[in-house]
């Protein structure tokens, strides 16, 4: 079994976590196992989230089942808000310490990078925060790729590229055909760089 611990906050991107837990929870389904994500808070109120949506936590930061997997969004509040609260930097370096993998996406390297997990790694964040976060100091921001892996460390850019980097991780879990199971049952087929403008 498999557990996946998704950290929200207020102001954390939608995307960067549902999509995610969309790929693990169908994950779970596709292997008939009793693999669980479920999403974790400071608080046990209602978070509400940077485009609006309100979501409630299953537990939190105390009283958590122990975690396989730890993934860290980003959004406004990890950039400025979350980095500067020692209840949750202090919770992601000890649950980054007892995990099997720690992920995070778009900017939540960031904040990963406030709590001490990311530092001295080499990271991925999205487009807009990459010099930022190499400003920061002591980590490796690597351009132009969806997602990187350093060693249990892994990072992708922005909002959709969570979807890249959660299929790669149930593929290591459980196998390359798992993984495109997964996403042949998510219907997941990006055809970048924009296909809007084609005919119907």
């Amino acid at each position: 079994m498999t557990t996946y611990g998704l950290l929200v906050f207020e102001d954390a991107e939608e995307l960067d976590f549902v999509g995610p837990w969309e790929v693990f929870t169908a994950s779970a389904m596709l292997r008939n196992q009793d693999d669980r994500a479920f999403l974790v808070a400071e608080q046990s109120g209602p978070v509400r989230c940077a485009k609006g949506l309100k979501v409630v936590p299953d537990h939190t930061l105390d009283d958590h089942p122990k975690l396989d997997v730890l993934l860290v969004p980003g959004g406004r509040g990890a950039r400025e808000t979350q980095p500067h609260n020692p209840s949750v930097t202090g919770w992601i370096a000890k649950t980054a310490e007892q995990v099997d993998w720690v992920t995070s996406v778009c900017t939540g390297s960031i904040l990963l990078h406030a709590a001490g997990p990311a530092k001295g790694r080499r990271v991925a964040t999205h487009w807009s925060s990459e010099d930022a976060l190499e400003a920061r100091g002591d980590v490796t921001v690597v351009r132009d790729v969806r997602y990187v892996v350093d060693g249990n460390l892994i990072t992708s850019q922005g909002v959709s590229a969570g979807i890249d980097m959660a299929l790669w991780l149930v593929g290591r879990l459980h196998g390359r055909d798992h993984a495109r199971a997964v996403r042949r049952y998510i219907q997941y087929e990006p055809a970048p760089p924009y296909m809007a403008d084609e005919p119907a």
